[in-house]
């Protein structure tokens, strides 16, 4: 490998490592978050990401303690958030751009967003006309490296009381399988509908979306998140 190849290698999994973090701290709402979580979320081993905590703890990219798990710093913070507004704004073109499917864009994101320029990044993000969500509704970091919130009233579809009129507007598991199971049932950002049962015991949610019903098990209600339709 030559070694302007190794540096680029080595700057993705950087990249990587570090929006990673980021996104876990997001969904959990805790700057610190454990070796194992991070583990299962990069789909590698637990020896590899302690390997790359203290690589990342050397440049000074997360604060690192060990079997307590990491922390991003200032400068770590910064640059995932650059990396997680690219890898957003990305999205948001190829499915208004091409007509790229929800289930299609986060893939070629993940291919795109380490290649394209801040500047490139700033011209979409002014040809978008400066949106707030990507297409799964996740906030797309503002130019100045803010973390937008578009809705402060995020409910899970799980904790949701039955009959209150409500209103999809983000989710937050983007693995193809279960956004086209959404696509399939009708539901995508925007749907309106209520919960209309409960079971505790086995464990579902029934919610209807303009005239179909649809069951999910409480975890996987946990990853729509939706707000009273009068929002």
């Amino acid at each position: 490998m030559r070694q302007d190849d190794f540096v680029n290698v080595t700057s993705l999994t950087v990249e990587n490592y570090l929006k990673a973090i980021l996104q876990i701290s997001l969904q959990s709402n805790s700057e610190w978050i454990s070796t194992g979580e991070l583990a299962k979320y990069m789909d590698v081993a637990p020896g590899t990401v302690t390997s790359m905590l203290k690589t990342l703890k050397h440049s000074d990219h997360v604060e690192y303690r060990p079997y307590e798990g990491a922390c991003l710093t200032e400068s770590g913070k910064q640059m995932a958030i650059r990396v997680l507004r690219r890898h957003r704004l990305i999205e948001l073109f190829l499915a208004q751009t091409l007509k790229l499917s929800w289930d299609q864009v986060h893939s070629e994101a993940e291919n795109m967003e380490h290649a394209v320029s801040d500047f490139l990044v700033d011209r979409i993000d002014e040809y978008l006309e400066f949106p707030e969500t990507d297409p799964h509704g996740d906030p797309i970091p503002s130019i100045d490296g803010q973390m937008r919130r578009a809705y402060p009233n995020l409910t899970n579809l799980s904790d949701c009381q039955i009959g209150i009129p409500i209103k999809i507007v983000q989710v937050t598991d983007q693995e193809t399988e279960f956004l086209r199971f959404l696509s399939r049932s009708g539901l995508t950002i925007g749907s309106q509908g209520s919960v209309t049962e409960k079971n505790v015991e086995a464990g579902i949610v029934v919610s209807e979306w303009n005239g179909q019903v649809i069951s999910m098990g409480v975890h996987v209600a946990e990853n729509v998140r939706v707000v009273p339709v009068n929002n």
